[in-house]
């Protein structure tokens, strides 16, 4: 790497997946990229949870790249829900096939960026004191990397082991023969307790929220599966971008409601059966029609029952507050049956809820349990939260933060009004997480590269999210979540769990090829919405 070069064509804020794929785009269309990564490799998300139990909920073979043929038919997945080592290891391979790490400064967090209007240029500094300068910024920071440590009295006093299971330990952490203590019950507490109870002496969970999950059904992948997926992705890949979450599914053609009862519950079993948060799915309007969502709530009640020998525990982990699916659907594996076993402890903070973290445990408003190990499984600053830790300034100096006060203000996801050049990677109001990722990185990539080309054919300085696209594309989204269940729910997707953070449902819920088809329209007119300046319009 270059260390002496200062001025680039474009920065990379970020070497998760869609950061890898826009330094590879970029330098393909043949400009100087210099990238950024707080971490000290690539990744993203899955170089830093690496918590027992962390997989991904999207099909291996579906969340992968689909940019390069060769790629995609050298690398073989091992199981049907991969692993976050899996996921690592086919990124890193990635980053070595395509030179991607030589772009990057690893252990650098970037601290600002600043646009000058008179160059169109932004400045961009970091915390190890170097600065660059560059005419487009990528801001590929993640919607799940900001991790949350909730403000609980005594929280830092605990003198046992503690850890955050978005920034767990790259060594083994053993459990064995001790008391664990797990606060939170997402998606890293479903999938980590299991685990964790298999070698604790005891494990007390500390439960605010119960969450619905579906067991993973995960199984490795046979040389026969491989070849049939190899043999057919582009089809699988056509598929996946004609639906509503970026994967080869498409929902039953009818309304949960138009069916019987026997149809309905043979139509569950099959969803049930393929595993994971895709059960959402099952039913076209099972997400918006409360009648319908309840077919289905009551449906994975009754399998929880099964599940859980103890009917007075059950009725504790069955969520009471949101529509199944609302929240994101956890993919777990072997979670509820772990209450069977003598060395688990649900401690429901709806009924004792933790007073204060003491030197040697957890005192509940009932009890206090001495620990020797705390784990948080308390989330992110999910969409928003790694941009805000950023100081952004725009035209006029105007702060990204302030702009977004009451919520992001995104044309496309893609763009905001006032920060000329800069793109914002799979966040709020785009599709982002709830589609399939990674064909939500490579699309929007793909759209920032030809919106490059069509600048460069018109000798174009800057592109610029048009104020009035903002605040339409603010009101499609928002009526788009306000004809589903979505906002009834106290979910991440609503910014409910951090103190303080406004309450907007943020993904664009219109579904991934609908977002597609809204995006290429824009650029066939011209980048219809966007301020194009120093040039002739198309």
């Amino acid at each position: 790497m270059d260390m002496q070069r200062t001025d680039f064509d474009a920065v990379v804020v970020g070497a998760g997946i869609s950061g890898l794929y826009a330094v590879h785009k970029l330098r393909a269309r043949g400009m100087t990229v210099r990238g950024f990564e707080s971490a000290a490799g690539v990744g993203g998300t899955w170089f830093h949870n690496r918590y027992p139990g962390a997989r991904c909920d999207v099909e291996s073979v579906d969340y992968s790249y689909s940019f390069d043929e060769e790629l995609q038919q050298e690398w073989t997945w091992t199981e049907r829900f991969a692993t976050q080592a899996e996921i690592l290891a086919y990124l890193e391979h990635v980053a070595d096939r395509y030179d991607l790490r030589s772009a990057y400064e690893f252990l650098t967090r970037v601290t600002s960026t600043v646009y000058d209007e008179e160059t169109a240029r932004w400045t961009v500094t970091t915390d190890t004191g170097h600065s660059v300068t560059a005419r487009f910024c990528i801001m590929a920071t993640g919607v799940l990397s900001a991790t949350n440590r909730p403000d609980i009295p005594g929280r830092d006093s605990f003198t046992g082991e503690s850890y955050h299971t978005g920034e767990w330990p790259h060594s083994p952490v053993d459990f064995a023969g001790k008391r664990v203590g797990v606060i939170g019950t997402g998606s890293s507490g479903m999938q980590s307790i299991p685990l964790i109870a298999q070698e604790a002496a005891h494990v007390f969970v500390y439960q605010r929220s119960p969450n619905y999950s579906i067991p993973a059904g995960n199984r490795p992948l046979t040389a026969e599966q491989i070849e049939e997926v190899k043999a057919t992705y582009s089809e699988r890949r056509r598929l996946a971008r004609l639906s509503g979450g970026g994967t080869p599914f498409t929902p039953y053609p009818k309304g949960a409601m138009e069916v019987d009862e026997a149809e309905r519950r043979r139509v569950y079993d099959e969803w049930w059966q393929r595993g994971g948060y895709l059960f959402a799915k099952a039913f076209p309007d099972q997400t918006v029609n409360l009648a319908s969502n309840d077919t289905a709530r009551e449906y994975v009640e009754a399998k929880i029952r099964e599940m859980v020998n103890d009917p007075e525990i059950a009725d504790q982990l069955i969520p009471t507050d949101h529509p199944i699916g609302t929240k994101r659907i956890v993919t777990d594996s072997g979670y509820f049956e772990t209450y069977n076993r003598d060395n688990v402890t649900l401690v429901n903070l709806r009924r004792t809820p933790i007073v204060e973290v003491t030197e040697t445990g957890v005192r509940t408003s009932e009890e206090h349990h001495e620990l020797d190990m705390l784990v948080f499984a308390t989330g992110f600053d999910a969409m928003t939260g790694a941009l805000s830790r950023i100081d952004i300034r725009g035209r006029g100096g105007r702060a990204l933060r302030d702009e977004w006060a009451a919520g992001p203000r995104t044309y496309l996801g893609l763009a905001s009004h006032g920060f000329p050049n800069m793109f914002f990677m799979v966040g709020p109001g785009s599709p982002s997480v709830l589609a399939n990722m990674v064909l939500m990185a490579e699309q929007q990539v793909d759209w920032i590269s030809d919106c490059l080309d069509h600048l460069d054919e018109h000798n174009a300085r800057s592109i610029e999210a048009g104020e009035q696209a903002v605040d339409e594309w603010i009101t499609e989204c928002n009526e788009k979540a306000a004809g589903t269940l979505f906002p009834t729910a106290n979910s991440w997707y609503m910014g409910a769990n951090i103190p303080g953070k406004p309450r907007v449902f943020m993904p664009y819920i219109g579904g991934f090829a609908n977002y597609c088809n809204i995006c290429a329209e824009v650029a066939a007119a011209g980048y219809k919405g966007f301020d194009i300046v120093g040039s002739e319009r198309a």
